[in-house]
């Protein structure tokens, strides 16, 4: 009896499979499949019965650099992560071989798609929108191997050099334009204020001289500066009435 105990208390502890919080276990069955269980201790009888454990952990794919070509003729190389979760374990283990590789496989078959209907500058300003498409269309196609895509990041886009040196020039082309543009406001904002300034001036009587003996006062307190005194012309005509009005009469 003794020995009885002991082989059954060794083909226990043999049986026991312990199944951590992260995980699900499937259990099989004679090789068919039976339930999925939760976390904790469980038995498993040995040539009866397996259990396979599952991750059920948010993971990374990173999908290496794929060539695609844009709708606009353009070569460039992508890659991007995955992050996806397993949230039916039985479908994960039933349903697909290896679930990481297919995962991967699919990513980078839907991301040369996804850019092939794009064009490069479309690509560029719309990276957000790009990884949504291809995380929509993962995910739909994942959802029978128990498989939920959580978010897509585009990482990197290397276009070629010479299509690097062009988008450089467009760049630069772009900045001289708002340049030009700047400066052309800033000078019409400019003409329209003198403008009014001469307006001002011209309307109000003596506000011309004020102004010239404001700015040579300015002028005035660095020793160093070399004053020309323009006269105005209304002063020139001011002497030229009292000149007229002192002309001896005949």
């Amino acid at each position: 009896m003794p020995i009885f105990w002991i082989i059954l208390a060794v083909l226990i502890i043999a049986s026991i499979r312990q199944v951590d919080q992260y995980e699900r276990g499937v259990k099989f069955l004679l090789g068919k499949y039976v339930k999925t269980v939760e976390p904790g201790w469980r038995l498993v009888i040995p040539i009866i019965q397996g259990m396979k454990k599952v991750d059920i952990r948010v993971k990374a794919v990173d999908v290496p650099f794929q060539e695609a070509i844009t709708r606009d003729n353009v070569s460039a190389k992508i890659n991007a992560v995955i992050y996806y979760k397993i949230v039916d374990a039985a479908k994960a283990v039933l349903e697909v071989e290896n679930f990481w590789n297919a995962t991967s496989q699919l990513a980078q078959t839907t991301m040369r798609n996804v850019v092939g209907q794009m064009e490069l500058d479309e690509l560029l300003a719309n990276r957000e929108e790009a990884a949504q498409k291809i995380k929509n269309i993962v995910d739909k196609a994942t959802d029978p191997w128990g498989i939920k895509v959580e978010s897509v990041e585009l990482k990197d886009i290397i276009l070629p050099d010479n299509m690097q040196r062009v988008i450089a020039q467009q760049a630069e082309a772009e900045r001289e334009k708002r340049a030009v543009i700047i400066k052309s406001t800033g000078e019409v904002i400019a003409s329209e204020n003198l403008a009014k300034a001469a307006t001002v001036l011209n309307s109000a009587p003596g506000a011309l001289h004020l102004r010239t003996l404001s700015t040579i006062s300015d002028v005035s307190t660095d020793q160093s500066n070399t004053i020309l005194f323009a006269v105005p012309l209304e002063v020139l005509r001011a002497f030229e009435k009292v000149s007229g009005n002192n002309k001896p009469t005949v």
